[in-house]
């Protein structure tokens, strides 16, 4: 059954609609969120999407709507692995606290838009080569064991090379302005820090989408599908990051979590591309119909599942763990000691804020 094309136009109307308020809010009046009200958005948005997936039921089929939430589930797990890296770079850069909730905003426009011409590549490529698959698995796999060899290290970090870039390029003032991108400091036109803090949060996304896109594509082929899973994922992420604040720090096995739904999609990627087999080297370029097909239910249902386990084990593993949401969760110094890079940097930055292997208690704060 295809998807009606008047649904997929309302819903791409509605969405902008919605997103452009979101900016219009939170450009009007810079603040720092109160737990009830990053709660009451939090709640908003996750109520959004699930009435979306009953509205994509109810227009198209069961396949579709179980498709957009297990890849709604995917993306926003992902996504929220993004918030330990977003903690960084906030405290990196020393973002003022009022300041933040603009600065996320931006970065997840720049994300969506960055992450929407991902999709369409990675759909013209699927549309035109099948055995895309075996790659799209092989790397979430690899991404898979890397995620669960990052955790607790602690490298050296240096910034990716187009920050570093923009960097030698724009002239900098030294402070924040507000949310002004552009000032003006003794008869010189200079960029604000803020520039770089856009960019970074952007950039940084993209190189999660690079894991999270083909992990989505694992689940559906269909491009609404995998882009309205990722605008519902991201849309809340703003508020997530207010609302959790240093319940980050109890969140100690949401890399491992992740590792097991990435290694999990990749080897179904694997199996379905050997189910549709045309490499001439494997099975003489014939399909193995002997090889499984594991059913989207039982997928949504180990995506779910690993979730709540790795939520649960981790409040039972940081239990009796005091935590002022209020308080900071990492300094300034010990983010430049974090890298940024996507999900492998995640499990590092999660460690770090943590307080576990491989850093001090004393290392999980920041200011922001």
């Amino acid at each position: 059954m295809e998807l009606p094309v008047w649904f997929e136009i309302a819903t791409f109307v509605g969405l902008t609609v919605l997103l452009l308020a979101d900016l219009a809010i939170v450009t009007r009046r810079p603040h720092e969120p109160s737990m009830k009200e990053a709660g009451l958005w939090v709640g908003f948005y996750v109520a959004l999407a699930l009435l979306f997936g009953v509205l994509v039921l109810v227009f198209t089929n069961g396949t579709y709507a179980t498709e957009f939430y297990a890849g709604w589930l995917t993306e926003y797990s992902l996504s929220v692995d993004n918030l330990f890296v977003f903690v960084i770079i906030m405290a990196r850069f020393r973002v003022p606290r009022h300041l933040q909730q603009e600065a996320l905003m931006v970065g997840i426009i720049i994300a969506l838009v960055l992450r929407g011409i991902f999709i369409l590549a990675g759909a013209a490529l699927i549309e035109r080569f099948t055995w895309i698959f075996y790659f799209f698995g092989a790397f979430l796999v690899y991404t898979a064991v890397n995620l669960v060899r990052h955790r607790g290290e602690d490298d050296d970090y240096e910034e990716n090379a187009f920050i570093r870039r923009m960097r030698k390029v724009l002239p900098i003032s030294q402070d924040f302005h507000g949310a002004k991108i552009r000032v003006v400091e003794n008869g010189k036109k200079l960029w604000t820090p803020m520039i770089i803090v856009f960019l970074a949060l952007g950039t940084t996304d993209l190189i999660f989408a690079l894991d999270s896109i083909p992990a989505i594509f694992g689940l559906t082929k269909e491009p609404f599908i995998v882009f309205t899973a990722n605008v519902f994922a991201l849309m809340g992420l703003r508020q997530l990051y207010f609302l959790l604040g240093g319940l980050l720090k109890r969140l100690v096995y949401l890399s491992l979590g992740l590792a097991v739904i990435l290694a999990f999609i990749g080897v179904k990627l694997v199996m379905e591309a050997l189910h549709t087999n045309e490499l001439p080297f494997i099975n003489g370029g014939e399909h193995i119909e002997s090889v499984p097909e594991i059913p989207i239910v039982v997928s949504l249902g180990i995506i779910l599942g690993v979730l709540v386990v790795a939520t649960v084990a981790s409040l039972i593993r940081t239990r009796g763990q005091l935590v002022d949401v209020d308080e900071p969760v990492v300094d300034p110094e010990t983010a430049k000691s974090v890298p940024t890079g996507g999900p492998e940097a995640a499990a590092a930055a999660e460690s770090k804020i943590a307080g576990g292997e491989g850093a001090s208690t004393d290392e999980g704060r920041t200011t922001r």
